[in-house]
């Protein structure tokens, strides 16, 4: 595949619990969360093969964890590739809370 032409864009899409990220306007990416009081817990984030190598995942993560802080809730790192993520950079420190057995199942819960 070509370089995309437009700049990717990261939207947060509430009705569905997710960011997703466009490339000239086609759904490249996703990262899903739930949200659980203040916090919000990120458990699944994916990207098009056809855009796989282009940094797309974690430009899509800082953008949703950069309006995560904007938003004054907490993250909760269930997806592993947020997890390591957020290992890299540590600028997201003061607002992880750890992904604890309360987390877990609240989470299964949720998603049934």
């Amino acid at each position: 595949m070509s370089q995309p032409s437009a700049t990717p864009t990261v939207e947060r899409v509430d009705d569905r619990h997710r960011y997703e990220i466009l490339v000239d306007g086609e759904r490249a990416g996703l990262t899903a969360y739930r949200d659980r009081g203040e916090q919000r817990v990120f458990y699944h984030t994916e990207v098009d093969d056809a855009f796989a190598g282009q940094g797309l995942a974690a430009q899509l993560v800082r953008e949703a964890l950069t309006d995560v802080r904007a938003s004054g809730k907490r993250i909760v790192p269930v997806c592993p590739y947020v997890a390591k993520y957020l290992h890299k950079h540590g600028e997201f420190d003061d607002i992880t809370d750890p992904v604890t057995p309360e987390v877990l199942q609240w989470l299964d819960t949720e998603l049934g």
